[in-house]
This record gives C-alpha cells, structure tokens and sequence, in this order.
C-alpha cells in the first residue's frame, strides 16, 4: 500500500511538473528541460556503474555518471546554447577518449583490469547517454513543446496503463518473460493500448504539428504511438533483464514508489530515438 500511495504521489506531483516545464519554459529551446536530461542522465549513469560494479566490473560511478552525461550535455550546449552541432561529435569523441588514454599509465597490476574498465564506461556512455539525447534533439523540432509533449505523455500512458492493467488483469498472465516475470500479457495490452491512442489523439487533434507526409494522419498515428509503445516497453524488459543479471530489485533508492532514476527512465530512454525518427518519416 505505501508503494502505491508513493507513486501516485510522483505522478500526480511529477507529471504536472514534467507538463509546466515543457509549455511554460521553452526558453533557449526547452534549456530547462535539457539540463533536467542531462541530470538524470549522470544519475541514472551512476546507477548503471553500480550494476556494473556488483559483476566486478571496475568503474567509478560518479566517472560513469559524468561520462553517461557527457554527449548529451554537449547536445544541451549545441541546441539551447546555439554553439554549433558539431560541440556534439566533439563530446563524442571526449566521453569515448576518456576510458582509452585515462588508464594508460595504470599500475602494472591493474592493467588487467583496463579492458573491463573501458567496457563499462562504454556501456554507460551509450545507455542511458547516447539514447536520451535524442529528447534533446526534439527541442529543435518546428513547434518542438507539443512534440515533446505527445512522447513524454504516450512513454507515461504506457507505463501507467500497464502497471494498472497487470494490478487488475494480469494475475493469470504472468511469468512470461524470465527478466521480469511479474510482467503480464494484460499490462502489456494495456500499455500498448494507451500509447497507441496517445499517437491517434495527436494525429487527429493536433493537425498542425502532426501533418502527414507520406500517409495519411490516422495510420500515421497509429504507428507512430504502436512502435514508440513497443519501445517503451522494451526498454523497461531490458533494464528489467540489467538487473535481474546485476540480481538487485531496483536501480536506485532516489525515487519513491519507483526505485532510481534509471528504473524510471529506461522506457524514455529506448522509446526517445524511435519517436524523434517516426516524427521525421511520418509527419
């Protein structure tokens, strides 16, 4: 019962938050919402490490934590700050240097462990790093605030459905997938349902900003919110399968209700790529 009274907290609380600074803070291209990106980003880097780190990998979290956030920090400078994209191959190829050269002049007996090292760092500069830039990128999108919107709602709806169709339905349709076997046929359903409907309300009441290109708005909308749903969900069996693999129940304690940051980013980090190159094809 306290777990749910605490998640409805953070989504009655979060979500409204999460909605005030999308449209009422567009400033610089959304640069309060692409530090926000960038902040959970290193947190749910750090959080990554410390996976890592329970199957002896030698990584530092808060080195991970500023690597993990690295590329899309060099994103944030490209987009709000009007720098230049290429800051962004530049950060690249500084979060990807770093666990190479960092390591070079290491103790004799460390060096074994170099190798391991600079998996790691490259594990987490890619998850969640390199997939959450992609929210980033949004920002530079015509009419960028609903754009961001429609996915931050569509990854939510599916998470939520989900959770409240496996709590009413799924008792019987459980144990289906071995990294997360309290997941249900039913939640997934339920998830799924909801972002598709997400994607068909923004095809249809927002003609403006989801205007078809090469089909027409309502299967055009039906595929956008069906693939970024299947992604969204993805996303949270493959942390789900980090961690099962890390055996820890939660990426973190930050959250209440929801664990870390990671466990609660990991469907918008999988679905971030897929919904920004759906948008470019599509509309």
């Amino acid at each position: 019962m306290k777990k749910l009274t605490e998640r409805l907290l953070i989504f009655f609380i979060g979500l409204p938050l999460l909605i005030a600074v999308v449209l009422f803070l567009p400033y610089k291209n959304h640069v309060v919402l692409n530090i926000m990106v960038v902040l959970v980003t290193a947190l749910g880097s750090a959080e990554f490490a410390g996976m890592l780190k329970k199957k002896d990998f030698p990584i530092n979290q808060l080195e991970a934590g500023i690597l993990g956030a690295l590329i899309p920090l060099g994103m944030t400078i490209a987009v709000s700050f009007e720098i230049g994209l290429p800051v962004v191959p530049a950060s690249v190829i500084l979060a990807v240097s770093w666990p190479l050269v960092s390591r070079v002049f290491s103790a004799s007996a460390k060096l074994p462990d170099v190798l391991l090292f600079a998996t790691a760092i490259f594990s987490v500069i890619i998850y969640p790093g390199f997939f959450m830039l992609w929210i980033i990128r949004m920002a530079l999108l015509s009419r960028a605030a609903s754009v961001i919107l429609v996915f931050l709602l569509m990854v939510i709806a599916d998470d939520s459905a989900a959770w409240a169709a496996g709590m009413l339905f799924g008792r019987k349709n459980r144990n289906i997938i071995p990294a997360s076997p309290n997941k249900s046929i039913a939640g997934f359903i339920g998830g799924l349902t909801a972002s598709v409907l997400i994607g068909l309300g923004a095809a249809l009441l927002m003609p403006q900003v989801f205007a078809a290109q090469h089909i027409p708005a309502i299967p055009s909308g039906l595929i956008l919110g069906f693939l970024s749903g299947i992604a969204a969900d993805l996303g949270d069996l493959a942390e789900s399968a980090l961690k099962r693999s890390s055996h820890v129940k939660d990426s973190g304690t930050l959250i209440p209700g929801r664990g870390g940051v990671l466990d609660s980013i990991d469907s918008i980090a999988m679905a971030a790529p897929v919904y920004y190159w759906l948008y470019r094809v599509l509309f």
